[in-house]
């Protein structure tokens, strides 16, 4: 008997363990079989953007959106909390009209910017002018009082609302230059004239508003058909307004055509004072090794032109679900696995900075961070970051993820630290492991980033199911590697700018007080 069961030990060490092997494969079947079979992102989708919508920092839709998460968590039986790290400018959107009363009447296609000053519930009627030609500032300066009692229109009047892939496929060649010359020299035009008054697009809205605008007309467009940048306001009296680009043109025209346009503009709003800020974590805490971590992170708030579906709606739903399903197919982790959704990434990635500089220990400790954060395409580019043996571990970990979505991968080692961008680089700052899982586009930079169109129907389910796959192996991966993965940095590249060595970035304080001045 003795004999036979050490035959059998014999056979099991000689095999290279494969019950082990067995099990990995059998945590992994169940990792993809949970996503596909039980997949609860369009569910979460829906109640995260249409339910909740955009989760602006300071307004009371970014509290509701941690509250919800939390209870979300708690639901799946995984421990969560909101952790306040700062305070920023409450401020609470209201009804946006904006419609032209003269020479004719139209509804017109605009919001309010974000933390824009208020209107009276009866709004403000007037005329609209727009920016002189000017030689210097001091003219500028003379023309000022021309802007009491008016609403200042301040961006360029595009030539054109066709996308530049429209005039590839449709245009002749001949025609396609002559637009792109003639946008050039409006631009240049545009930028130079800018210069002379001395100010930009931060201080030209509070010049107007002392001069005694009544409120400032904007227009953002994004290169796309209907799509505009929406951000936010400088002024502090008066209302900012962004019209799309078909209509801003329309009015911009009139006024050149000498036919005073007026606007009435309803745009309410609440001012809250000093709000709290948070981010939500959440954990299923590691049965061996507790005080090491792997990290899913993905910032929580966004712009609130949409409803943030795809920056970073869709990030955000990643690591949600992929937590849902590792809680239910892999309660008892080696190492602690931790998600993190931060507050107030649009702002300079202050949730993330202040969550490394509040907790070194867990930075200390952090096995691997998977960031997700550009749009809702599947993910098809990942960098060692610097690190540089990062290849030794990431190469193995995303061997065991389907072949179907890592053949779509392009990898790069050791690669090269963020220096921003998204809150991957607030933990390789501080020298930890972190990792951009970075998607295909979907035509994210033109249609859906910081846009009035970054709404749940942009989302391509198909694509954020597998980048859920993707980060739960990873995460296991990680969890289960029997080393502590190696935080050596690779020798930067020369900077082909400056000529010189490369440093790494160092850890960045965040603003822990925003938006009061």
């Amino acid at each position: 008997m003795i004999k036979k069961i050490s035959l059998l030990l014999a056979l099991f060490l000689a095999s290279g363990s494969p019950l082990v092997a067995q099990d990995k494969d059998a945590v992994i079947k169940s990792i993809i079989d949970e996503a596909n079979n039980n997949s609860q992102l369009e569910h979460l989708g829906h109640e995260l953007m249409d339910g909740i919508g955009p989760r602006l920092v300071g307004t009371p839709q970014m509290k509701n959106a941690h509250d919800w998460a939390v209870d979300k968590y708690k639901s799946w039986g995984i421990s969560a909390r909101n952790e306040q790290w700062g305070e920023w400018k409450g401020w609470e959107r209201g009804i946006s009209h904006i419609d032209m009363v003269h020479p004719r009447v139209q509804s017109l296609r605009g919001t309010q910017l974000a933390w824009s000053p208020s209107t009276s519930k009866k709004g403000v009627t007037a005329e609209l002018i727009v920016l002189p030609t000017v030689v210097d500032s001091l003219e500028f300066v003379n023309w000022l009082p021309n802007v009491k009692g008016k609403l200042v229109m301040i961006s360029m009047p595009q030539p054109t609302g066709r996308p530049d892939y429209n005039w590839e496929e449709f245009a002749t060649e001949k025609s396609f230059d002559k637009m792109k010359k003639e946008r050039e020299a409006l631009n240049e035009a545009w930028n130079k004239n800018m210069g002379h008054t001395g100010l930009n697009r931060r201080t030209l809205p509070v010049a107007l508003e002392k001069a005694g605008a009544l409120g400032v007309v904007a227009s953002y467009w994004s290169r796309g058909f209907g799509v505009n940048k929406i951000f936010g306001a400088y002024t502090k009296e008066i209302p900012t307004v962004d019209l799309e680009l078909e209509d801003y043109g329309m009015l911009y025209r009139l006024v050149e055509s000498g036919q005073k346009p007026e606007l009435h503009i309803v745009a309410e709003s609440k001012e809250l004072g000093k709000v709290p800020t948070f981010n939500t974590i959440a954990e299923i805490k590691g049965s061996e090794r507790p005080d090491e971590y792997v990290i899913l992170s993905a910032h929580f708030d966004s712009w609130d032109g949409g409803t943030g579906a795809t920056d970073n709606g869709t990030g955000t739903l990643v690591m949600m679900e992929a937590m849902r399903i590792l809680k239910k197919v892999y309660p008892n982790p080696k190492r602690t696995i931790l998600v993190g959704h931060w507050g107030s990434e649009e702002q300079g990635l202050n949730g993330s900075r202040a969550f490394v500089e509040d907790n070194p220990e867990i930075v200390d400790g952090v096995q691997a961070v998977f960031n997700q954060d550009n749009g809702t395409g599947r993910v098809v580019r990942i960098s060692g970051g610097g690190f540089l043996d990062s290849y030794d571990y990431l190469s193995k970990w995303l061997y065991e993820v389907p072949k179907e979505i890592t053949d779509e991968i392009e990898t790069t080692f050791p690669g090269t630290p963020a220096r921003g961008g998204s809150d991957y680089a607030s933990f390789q700052a501080a020298g930890a492991p972190a990792f951009s899982l970075s998607s295909l586009s979907w035509s994210y930079w033109n249609y859906t980033w910081h846009t009035n169109r970054d709404t749940y129907d942009k989302i391509i389910f198909d694509d954020v199911r597998n980048n859920a796959i993707l980060t739960a192996i990873l995460a296991y991966m990680a969890s289960e590697h029997p080393e502590k993965t190696s935080r050596e940095k690779a020798v930067l590249p020369i900077s082909t700018r400056t000529g010189e060595q490369l440093e790494w970035p160092t850890p960045r304080s965040p603003e822990r007080s925003g938006g009061q001045n």
